[in-house]
């Protein structure tokens, strides 16, 4: 969107005064509102979201979800009016290394945690109106290691007070600011400025806790990964030796089954062959008892015929 644009000193993607101040914006409201209403403490016309639940509540910044801002200002600047209720805005980004990135601030979080490709930082926000300085390049850096490249979505959630959002290339003093730039009148500057000076020097240390968190947590999840899954590696290796022993079981069976019958089959053609020997061994011996006796009964009739016969006896 703005990447063709001559980029230098201050640029802004909201300013509640004007015809239309959400022309670039896309409004996702669901059980709110978003309305331009006169704060009386900023004496001009804000812009006012709200809503029951900031997670489906937001204005976000461009308009069409496939165009990108392409703003290279390495300082982003919100003027936000505090309304002692959870808020929160979002940050896309894209760095050196091809990867888009997001920054999440919330004043609802207590940690800054570092994942991959988001990072969550806890915001403290005074009553009342807020000037929240977001050094993208510092941030980029010391939360991913790389080089910040250009700006791509901005979001804001409900609930806040918006009078302007916008990018510039150098953070100046905030006598140096225009007036419509600034979100303090000059009594409250040096106070904001040391606020502000205060905030600067907290964040990077917040992000590295926030990162050595992450990392320490990341090695439990990493350890309690691999105990679960030597677990269940030894589960199956139980598992694979109860089914080897059982299948050693039912092949021992099997092959005892065989053998039985393999035997008993051999058994059986043995009795099959040795039965015609033993007929014939029976025949022989019949043959031999019959022959045996017809010989006798030859003897015996040869015997007869040749003893001497007795004499008639005499009357």
């Amino acid at each position: 969107m703005f990447r063709n644009t001559f980029q230098s000193g201050f640029l802004s993607i909201l300013y509640a005064i004007g015809s239309k101040p959400l022309q670039i914006w896309r409004k996702n409201i669901n059980n709110g509102y978003v309305k331009r209403i006169t704060d009386f403490e900023m004496q001009s016309s804000v812009i006012e979201i709200c809503g029951a639940n900031v997670s489906t509540c937001f204005l976000t910044c461009p308009s069409n979800p496939k165009q990108t801002l392409g703003v290279k200002m390495p300082f982003l600047v919100l003027l936000i009016k505090y309304l002692k209720k959870y808020f929160t805005f979002e940050v896309q980004v894209i760095d050196d290394k091809n990867v888009k990135r997001r920054f999440r601030a919330s004043n609802y979080q207590s940690n800054t945690r570092v994942k991959p490709f988001i990072c969550t930082i806890p915001m403290k926000l005074d009553e009342g109106w807020n000037q929240i300085h977001f050094n993208l390049t510092d941030f980029t850096r010391r939360a991913y290691g790389t080089n910040y490249l250009e700006t791509l979505r901005v979001q804001i959630h409900a609930n806040c007070r918006i009078r302007r959002i916008y990018f510039t290339d150098q953070l100046l003093s905030s006598k140096s600011i225009p007036a419509e730039y600034r979100a303090f009148s000059n009594a409250q500057d040096d106070n904001a400025e040391e606020q502000y000076q205060n905030q600067l020097n907290n964040e990077p240390n917040q992000i590295m806790q926030g990162e050595e968190q992450y990392q320490a947590e990341y090695q439990e999840e990493h350890l309690e990964e691999q105990q679960h899954m030597e677990g269940e590696h030894e589960q199956e290796h139980q598992g694979g030796e109860e089914e080897g022993g059982e299948e050693g079981q039912e092949q021992g069976q099997e092959q005892h089954q065989d053998q039985g019958q393999e035997q008993g089959q051999e058994q059986g053609q043995q009795n099959q062959e040795e039965l015609p020997k033993n007929e014939e061994q029976n025949q022989k011996a019949e043959e031999g008892g019959n022959a045996g006796e017809e010989q006798q009964k030859e003897e015996n009739n040869n015997a007869g015929e040749g003893a001497p016969q007795e004499p008639p006896a005499e009357q």
